[in-house]
């Protein structure tokens, strides 16, 4: 049964400073205290974790999240843990609309799965070992984006604590997010009835280029990773015996990857893999970089050394801000995020190896498709191999990227209101590196939808790092915002 209609209310009249004062006592009273217990548990993404239903981790925390939510006596909403066989669980939820004529449904977006430890945390900190400190809250995944879930309940809940109408709202929260989401799809068709027909998307997984104002993600680069393995010998032989003779290993990697980049730029010099970048991003970028200038760079832990008295730091691959933005955004790159076949260090003998495996990460431009990079990526590396090698490349899979949808003006005025409201400052727009692989899917089955995606992965946070923190009250923040945006939904 539908809860009773509220008296209708203009959209948009939401006590902005009252919402902002709800999240607030709701984060400080219980949401940090629920992130803290939830970093503590390692639930780490399947991919990075083949044993996880064995564990229960993942298990444990979708548990917590869908206790957390019901807890909090939402008027009307209905939830459930849903599982597919073999398949990660996903939360949804749904919100009946309180709002007369209301036909459009808002989808409301996070995962609950972590990225794996890594290594470089601070003495004091850990990817499991939470610390909160200076408004920051450390640990793996509270930013990225376990945070999700209960920031958007605290956004509803700031909407009912005002008696203010609203559309229908639905929550779908996946467990599969930083292996590439491919558990998800299935769970999209098999609730795709009760999802309803969605106006707006909500998705809190992504970044924020400063800590002053509300951030639009307007584009996600796609992703196409795997294990590119070069093999020569059966075995490890003595250095001194075959070098010379037996080609290395390493070199044949190299050899292998030239084709791909160009070492010297860090280009990719395949044209399939590159796009043109639309006029609308390319001006968007000019005008976040007018904001950010060269924070946009300075902001990553550069490498430094003293040099004469002086401290030199490694440098970018640009320092033009606009540049800058639009290479981590809009650029094909390859990044090299793992290796296998060699020793350790102290355990290095003489040894010329039998292989060398890298894992390759090569993020795709927003609009080039990624089954297609794949495959071509497949046939450019494994093809005549130098010395016939043994040359393999094992696809992990792919995800493209995503731009986003023409800005309705509601959305737009919302957005700005929202920013202006609790930051003090327009809404600012960025992309974003990295891959949302639901948003595209999204984007095909609600093309009319607008998308809000937005995050607290702003300066210094570091997801999937060490020492990744939750600034807490951006945080609060963004929850007031998406609530101010739900409100002045048409």
């Amino acid at each position: 049964m539908n809860a009773p209609l509220h008296k209708e209310l203009p959209a948009g009249m939401l006590d902005a400073a009252a919402a902002l004062s709800h999240a607030t006592e709701q984060w400080d009273r219980d949401i940090v205290k629920q992130l803290t217990d939830y970093i503590a548990i390692p639930a780490k993404s399947p991919g990075f974790d083949k044993d996880w239903a064995q564990h229960g981790h993942i298990d444990t925390v979708m548990r917590n999240a869908a206790a957390w939510v019901e807890a909090q006596k939402v008027e009307g909403l209905k939830l459930e843990i849903v599982r597919l066989e073999g398949r990660t669980p996903v939360l949804f939820f749904e919100i009946p609309a309180t709002r007369a004529g209301s036909t459009e449904t808002v989808l409301m977006y996070g995962h609950l799965d972590k990225q794996p430890e890594f290594n470089g945390w601070r003495n004091d900190l850990g990817p499991w070992t939470p610390k909160y400190e200076d408004g920051k809250l450390y640990g793996r995944g509270g930013a990225d984006d376990g945070y999700a879930v209960y920031a958007s309940i605290a956004a509803v809940q700031a909407l009912k604590a005002q008696k203010l109408a609203h559309p229908r709202i639905v929550g779908l929260v996946e467990t599969c997010e930083e292996s590439g989401s491919y558990d998800l799809l299935p769970y999209v068709d098999a609730l795709r009835s009760r999802l309803g027909e969605v106006g707006l998307v909500i998705c809190l997984d992504s970044g924020a280029g400063n800590y002053d104002q509300l951030w639009l993600t307007t584009s996600l680069r796609g992703m196409a990773s795997g294990t590119l393995k070069v093999q020569i010998l059966t075995e490890g032989v003595h250095s001194g015996d075959a070098s010379g003779l037996v080609p290395s290993s390493f070199r044949i990697m190299r050899q292998v990857l030239d084709r791909l980049e160009d070492s010297k730029t860090g280009t990719l010099l395949p044209q399939s893999f590159h796009c043109e970048i639309p006029a609308e991003r390319a001006a968007q970028a000019a005008a976040t970089a007018a904001i950010l200038g060269d924070e946009v760079y300075k902001r990553f832990p550069w490498a430094h050394y003293d040099c004469g008295g002086s401290t030199s730091f490694a440098l970018p691959t640009t320092t033009d801000p606009t540049q800058a933005l639009l290479n981590r955004t809009w650029t094909p790159t390859l990044s090299v995020t793992g290796a296998e076949g060699f020793p350790a260090l102290q355990d290095a003998g003489n040894v010329l190896r039998p292989y060398t495996a890298f894992k390759l990460s090569l993020r795709l431009p927003p609009l080039v498709d990624a089954g297609q990079a794949v495959q071509e990526l497949k046939a450019l590396l494994e093809d005549n191999a130098p010395y016939q090698a043994k040359v393999t490349f094992e696809s992990n899979g792919g995800a493209t990227g995503w731009n986003a949808p023409v800005t309705a003006p509601w959305f737009e005025q919302a957005l700005h209101a929202s920013s202006q409201a609790h930051f003090g400052a327009p809404c600012g727009y960025i992309g974003q590196g990295g891959t949302i692989p639901l948003m595209n899917m999204l984007s095909a089955g609600f093309p009319k939808a607008q998308m809000m995606v937005c995050g607290v992965l702003g300066p210094k946070s570091n997801a999937h790092g060490p020492n990744e923190f939750l600034h807490v009250p951006y945080a609060k923040k963004l929850t007031a915002a998406v609530a101010e945006v739900i409100a002045r939904m048409p």
